[in-house]
């Protein structure tokens, strides 16, 4: 395996470490992505909301193999995840354009809604959608929408492990 990838890796540090594992990669210079949602909190008696990891040993890093080898053999709470029923020691890996498509989606949102393998209301996979303009122009997913709610969602997906939602204006989108 050679080239640049998005591997999918665990962190193991306890959840109020100091360094977490996507610090340090990003220290280190790597591309990392880590899905993030806001959770009220209080800092000196003040309410305010406070970007917490959706997934605290969930990490995805854009790099070459072999560098990233080095940090995980020097780091012991630092993984790689491996597919159920894959190859031996095969990391899992994310293809570069669903982990663009998904990098846009969530970031395009103040509060993205992650939803793991699994957590996905079957009724958000029924109306396939092309986004047609807007910060995720070309990008295509699921419309979702809320029963009792004006809202519509973008769902859009790293197959096998995560989703995100976020919400659409009605002019953006086409179906297909």
């Amino acid at each position: 395996m050679s080239g640049m990838h998005w591997f999918v890796m665990r962190d193991l540090k306890r959840t109020n470490a100091k360094m977490p594992a996507y610090k340090l990669l990003q220290e280190k210079d790597f591309e990392v992505f880590m899905p993030m949602r806001r959770q009220p909190s209080v800092k000196n008696g003040k309410k305010c909301a406070e970007e917490v990891p959706f997934m605290q040993d969930l990490v995805f890093v854009h790099a070459c193999k072999d560098d990233l080898d080095v940090v995980v053999n020097k780091v012991n709470t630092l993984q790689y995840r491996f597919f159920k029923g894959g190859a031996y020691q095969e990391p899992m890996t994310v293809r570069d354009k669903d982990m663009e498509r998904f990098i846009r989606a969530a970031e395009s949102s103040d509060n993205p809604q992650y939803f793991s393998e699994g957590e996905l209301p079957k009724s958000a996979r029924s109306r396939t959608m092309r986004i047609i303009s807007g910060p995720l122009e070309g990008c295509e997913g699921y419309l979702m929408s809320n029963r009792g709610s004006r809202a519509k969602y973008f769902v859009t997906e790293i197959p096998g492990l995560l989703s995100v939602a976020v919400a659409v204006n009605p002019t953006d989108y086409q179906f297909i």
